[in-house]
């Protein structure tokens, strides 16, 4: 009997080097091999010549080089993978719908394929109209093309509904792991003090309040840190604005992607920042649960639903000093913040809870697309 098949399309590749959704599919992929799944993933090479086809950890990955950088070269990849994905009869799994309008191909050659919606890209404030217009198109493609698409977050789903039947929407969260015993050298060797820190991580663009919590947090002296990752640029008038805005409290300590290192942060934090305004289930926030950080997060309806009330919210600089002066006149709501934080935790953003739902839809779906591949190869007489 051949085994179950999962191709896997819309990221940049894995191992984990680029964010979220590559995290995701590193985990995904992992999952499914153990359970004795082929996976297929497309990877994204920098260069020119020919497609690589290999195997990590069990994962065969199909590794396309593409000689442009930035959008337009992930626009070039993206219809590159589906162009090799329509030559096979495997159910898909599309994480992203940035390029969904390419999904058309699947759609016209019968080839099941599952979406991950995300989040509501169209509506950052980052973009320019044209960007906008085309997040605003794809999302209406992927919702009509998706043969069945995944919400990470139940305000998202609501989002779908308007566009296509509940029926056909999923709503599956982002997992993270559960940080036990973290060593605090990687904080101490950054010149922080393991619990005397606050923690933010986050690309510094205004949608993610980051003005917002530094002002507020520089309103008067705090008697610990804030540590603020991210890459400022002085050419950027809102990393300027930011950093002159801050007290010599806070600490800017740029991009750091090492793992140990940021997960030594998140763990020794005395709270997690999180100021996204827009979007889902944030990858970050679910981190940061994961390793049991008291949170203090932007209030607005996806926030609220990651962190659960056990966490503070705030709105502009001044919500943020109070919330932080509320925090010092009582520290031993920490602790119950931090209880309440891997509680909800727990409830259904770990790993195991995450990838076992995937496992469950994507099941419901290899089945029919094996089908639906046998009775097209039966109609056309092409094995």
């Amino acid at each position: 009997m051949s085994k179950k098949t999962l191709r896997i399309l819309g990221i940049r590749g894995i191992p984990a080097a680029h964010g979220g959704f590559e995290t995701f599919a590193e985990y995904l992929a992992l999952y499914l091999v153990e359970k004795g799944w082929r996976v297929i993933v497309y990877c994204q090479e920098d260069g020119q010549g020919d497609v690589v086809n290999d195997t990590w950890r069990g994962v065969e990955r199909v590794r396309i080089p593409v000689a442009k950088d930035g959008p337009m070269g992930t626009i070039i990849f993206d219809w590159k993978t589906i162009v090799d994905a329509v030559q096979h009869k495997d159910l898909c799994l599309t994480l992203g719908y940035n390029t969904a309008i390419f999904c058309s191909l699947l759609k016209a050659k019968g080839i099941t394929n599952i979406i991950n919606m995300d989040g509501i890209e169209w509506a950052r404030a980052k973009w320019s109209r044209p960007a906008k217009a085309w997040f605003w198109l794809n999302e209406r493609m992927g919702c009509w093309l998706g043969d069945h698409l995944v919400a990470d977050h139940p305000e998202i789903k609501n989002h779908l509904s308007t566009r296509v039947s509940g029926d056909k929407i999923t709503t599956i969260a982002y997992g993270a792991e559960h940080l036990t015993g973290v060593s605090d050298a990687p904080v101490r060797t950054l010149g922080l003090e393991p619990g005397r820190f606050l923690s933010l991580v986050a690309r510094p663009e205004p949608e993610n309040s980051i003005l917002e919590v530094v002002s507020g947090f520089s309103a008067k002296r705090r008697g610990f840190q804030l540590a603020v990752l991210g890459n400022y640029s002085e050419s950027n008038p809102y990393h300027v604005k930011v950093r002159a805005a801050a007290s010599d409290e806070v600490r800017f300590l740029g991009a750091i992607y090492d793992k140990p290192v940021i997960n030594s942060i998140r763990f020794h934090s005395m709270a997690y920042v999180h100021g996204h305004q827009v979007g889902g289930t944030n990858p970050s926030l679910v981190e940061a649960l994961g390793a049991g950080n008291a949170i203090l997060a932007h209030d607005n309806r996806f926030n609220r639903w990651v962190a659960g009330n056990g966490a503070r919210y705030f709105g502009d600089a001044d919500d943020f000093s109070r919330v932080l002066d509320d925090i010092q006149s009582d520290p031993s709501c920490l602790e119950r913040m931090r209880a309440s934080s891997t509680l909800r935790f727990k409830s259904g953003l770990t790993w195991g809870q995450i990838l076992g739902e995937y496992e469950q839809l994507l099941d419901q779906y290899v089945t029919a697309s094996a089908v639906g591949s046998i009775y097209q190869t039966k109609q056309t007489g092409k094995f």
